[in-house]
C-alpha cells in the first residue's frame, strides 16, 4: 500500500512517474484547482533541467480567492487572475502559456527560453509533428496580463529569444550560448542540399558560412543511429559544410571551448570568402 499524500492510499502506481504521481493526488483536487508550474511542464512534456524532473513536490494552483493547497508533498499556489485550464492524460492543468510564465520562478531564464521553444515547435515524431502547444501571441498576452508578477524580468528576457523549430533543450542552450558570446544567431534547422538532391537539416547552422552544429546527446548508444550520423556528416562535408559535433560535455562543462570552435569555423569561412569571393 502506497501513501504518497496525506489521506491518500494507492496500489501499483509508479510514483517516480509524474502522471501516476498526479493521479494519486487527483482525488484531493478542489473545484477549479489545476496542476501547475514545473508539474504541468512535465505533463506537457516540456524540457526541464535535471533538478526539476525529480519526483515531489507537486505544484497545484487554486483559483483566485481560494486558499492554496497545504498537503505533504505539494506546493500550493493561488492564482492572481482566473486561470485557463487544459487537460492532459485526463488531468486538469494550467494552460501552456500560463505554465510557461509560472516556470520563471523555478528555472533560469535560459531554460525558460527552452520551454518556450518547445511550446512554439510542438513534439516531432520523425517527419511528422504535433501542433504547437502555444503561439507567440498567446505568450505575449499572458505576459501583459501578469505584469508585475514574480519572475517577469526572466520572462521578458526569454520572450525575445524563443524561436520555433528547436528539437531539444541543448539546441536552445547552444543557440543562446553562441549569441551571448557575441556570435551571430545560428539558424535552426537550415536546409542543406546534399548529394542526390536530398535536403538535410542540421540542428543549428550558419548557411552563409557553411558551418553546421550537430548535437550528439546519447545517440551513440544506438548503433544504427551512430552509422546514420556518420553518413549524415559525410554528406554535409561533401556539400562543402564544416560540421561541429557538440556533446553535453562541450555545452555544460566546456562552453568557452565550444564558443572558440564555432568562432574559429565562422572566421575561417569569412577568410576563405574574402580570398575567393566566387
Amino acid at each position: 500500500m502506497q501513501h504518497p499524500f496525506t489521506a491518500v492510499s494507492a496500489v501499483g502506481l509508479d510514483l517516480d512517474a509524474i502522471i501516476d504521481l498526479c493521479r494519486a493526488y487527483e482525488p484531493l483536487l478542489r473545484p477549479g484547482e489545476a496542476f501547475s508550474h514545473t508539474t504541468a511542464a512535465r505533463l506537457y512534456g516540456a524540457p526541464l533541467p535535471p533538478r526539476s524532473v525529480a519526483a515531489p513536490p507537486v505544484h497545484v494552483t487554486a483559483p483566485p480567492g481560494t486558499s492554496r493547497a497545504r498537503t505533504r508533498g505539494v506546493i500550493g499556489h493561488e492564482a492572481i487572475r482566473p486561470v485557463h485550464r487544459a487537460t492532459r492524460y485526463g488531468l486538469p492543468l494550467v494552460g501552456p502559456a500560463m505554465m510557461w510564465v509560472q516556470c520563471a520562478a523555478l528555472v533560469d531564464r535560459r531554460d525558460l527560453a527552452a520551454i518556450g521553444d518547445f511550446l512554439l515547435t510542438g513534439v516531432r515524431h520523425g517527419d511528422a509533428a504535433e501542433p504547437p502547444l502555444a503561439r507567440i501571441g498567446e505568450l505575449r498576452e499572458v505576459v501583459r496580463s501578469l505584469r508585475g508578477a514574480r519572475g517577469m524580468a526572466s520572462v521578458r528576457w526569454a520572450l525575445e529569444r524563443i524561436r520555433p523549430g528547436a528539437d531539444s533543450r541543448p539546441e536552445t542552450l547552444a543557440r543562446l550560448l553562441l549569441v551571448g558570446a557575441g556570435l551571430p544567431e545560428p539558424v535552426i534547422g537550415p536546409e542543406v542540399v546534399v548529394s542526390g538532391g536530398r535536403i538535410l537539416h542540421p540542428d543549428l547552422g550558419y548557411p552563409e558560412h557553411a558551418v553546421a552544429l550537430e548535437y550528439e546527446g546519447g545517440r551513440h548508444l544506438d548503433p544504427a543511429r551512430w552509422k546514420r550520423d556518420i553518413e549524415r556528416r559525410e554528406l554535409f562535408e561533401d556539400a562543402g559544410w564544416r560540421v561541429i559535433r557538440v556533446t553535453s560535455d562541450d555545452l555544460f562543462d566546456r562552453p568557452e571551448a565550444l564558443v572558440r570552435r564555432v568562432r574559429s569555423a565562422v572566421l575561417a569561412s569569412s577568410s576563405r570568402r574574402a580570398v575567393d569571393p566566387g
